[in-house]
C-alpha cells in the first residue's frame, strides 16, 4: 500500500483538519465529533439541509457544504457509518429554527444512525424530513443494503434541494424537491481496478488485468457482472440502457447527465464517456440540457466511473443553475 498518509488511524481526523485549514472562509470543522458546517451556520429562517457517509469519497459529503448546497456534513471513518452523535451534534448546529433535512444514501448504517439522530432531535423540539436516494439501478440488494444502493444522485439532490433551501422555502416544499429528484434520477457504476482501505492495507477486491466490473457499488461492493474489459462505447452502452430503461427515460426528456470519476480516473477519460453517453441519449431522443463530469463520488484511488441520469424540469433546471460555494463545487458566486 502506498498512501500519503501518517496514520492510518488518523486519516479522517487529519483530512477534516486540511479542510478547515483550507477553507475556514467557506466552513467549520468540529472534532470529536466530527462534523463540517458552513461558515455562517446556522442560517436563520433557512431549511438546513444535513448528509453525511462513510470517508473515502471526498468530495461528497464534507465538500458540498456551503451556500446553496449542504448546511454540514458528517464523516464518518473511511467507507463506515458515521455515527448518531454527529449527525445528532451537526443537527443543532445547523439548526435555524426552520428544520433540517437529513437527505441519507441508502445504506444500512447510514438508515438506522440518522433515524436514531433524527428522533433525537424531535424529542428536543427540531423538526426534522428525512429523505433517502436510492439511485443505483445495477442491483436490488448489496452488501450494504437493503434495497437499492444511493450514489450519484446524491450530489444533485444536494445541490437542488441546497439552492430550494436558499430561496427560504418552507420544509415539507424542499424536502418534496429532494425526493422528487431521487424519484426522477437514475445511476449505474463500473471498475476498472479495486481500492486500498488504509486500515486494511490490502486492495478490497481482485480484478484481473483484462478484468472490469459491472455495476459495482461505492464501496467496491461487487456489481452485475465481471467481463473482459471492451471498448469503452460498448461499456457506455451496457451501462446507460440499464439506467434509461429503469425508469424508463423516454424520447423527449431533458436530462442532467452526470459523469462520475471514482477517484483514479483521469478527466481525459471521463469526457470520452460522456462522448459516448452523448451519443447514445441522441439514438434514443432524449436532450442533455445539463451536464457534470468530474470525479465528485470516489471511492478512494478507485479507477472508474458511475454514470448518473436526471430527468429534468424548469424548475430543476432554474435550481441547477442558482449560484453555489462550496470547497468541491461553484459557479455564479
Amino acid at each position: 500500500m502506498k498512501k500519503l498518509i501518517n496514520d492510518p488511524a488518523d486519516v479522517v481526523r487529519e483530512e477534516l483538519q486540511g479542510i478547515g485549514a483550507a477553507h475556514s472562509d467557506l466552513v467549520k470543522v468540529h472534532i470529536d465529533p466530527h462534523y463540517v458546517v458552513r461558515a455562517d451556520a446556522p442560517v436563520q429562517g433557512k431549511v438546513a439541509l444535513v448528509s453525511g457517509g462513510g470517508s473515502g469519497h471526498e468530495p461528497m459529503h464534507g465538500g458540498f457544504v456551503g451556500m446553496g448546497m449542504l448546511d454540514a456534513a458528517c464523516p464518518g471513518e473511511v467507507f463506515t457509518s458515521p455515527t448518531p452523535d454527529q449527525m445528532e451534534a451537526a443537527t443543532k448546529a445547523v439548526n435555524g429554527g426552520a428544520g433540517v433535512i437529513h437527505i441519507v444514501k441508502n445504506y444500512t448504517g447510514d438508515v438506522m444512525n440518522f433515524e436514531m439522530a433524527a428522533e433525537l432531535c424531535r424529542s428536543e423540539g427540531i423538526d426534522v424530513e428525512s429523505v433517502l436516494v436510492d439511485d443505483d439501478v445495477a442491483v436490488q440488494d448489496s452488501l450494504y443494503t437493503a434495497g437499492r444502493r444511493g450514489v450519484g444522485t446524491t450530489v444533485l439532490m444536494e445541490k437542488i434541494g441546497g439552492a430550494a433551501a436558499e430561496e427560504k422555502r418552507p420544509l415539507k416544499e424542499v424536502a418534496d424537491i429532494c425526493r422528487e429528484v431521487n424519484a426522477n434520477g437514475r445511476s449505474m457504476g463500473m471498475a476498472l481496478t479495486s481500492c486500498t482501505v488504509p486500515a486494511a492495507g490490502n486492495p478490497t477486491f481482485e480484478l484481473g488485468d483484462d478484468e472490469i466490473e459491472i455495476g459495482i457499488g461505492i464501496h467496491g461492493e461487487p456489481g452485475r457482472q465481471r467481463i473482459k474489459i471492451k471498448p469503452v462505447r460498448e461499456i457506455v452502452e451496457m451501462m446507460a440502457v440499464a439506467v434509461v430503461d429503469d425508469i424508463p427515460f423516454k424520447k423527449g426528456d431533458q436530462v442532467l447527465a452526470f459523469v462520475n470519476g471514482m477517484g483514479g480516473t483521469p478527466l481525459i477519460e471521463l469526457y470520452v464517456v460522456f462522448n459516448e453517453v452523448n451519443k447514445f441519449l441522441q439514438g434514443r431522443g432524449v436532450t442533455i440540457v445539463r451536464n457534470l463530469i468530474g470525479s465528485y463520488i470516489t471511492s478512494l484511488e478507485m479507477a472508474g466511473c458511475s454514470i448518473t441520469l436526471l430527468r429534468m424540469n424548469d424548475d430543476f433546471i432554474r435550481l441547477w443553475d442558482a449560484p453555489v460555494k462550496t470547497p468541491g463545487l461553484r459557479w455564479g458566486a
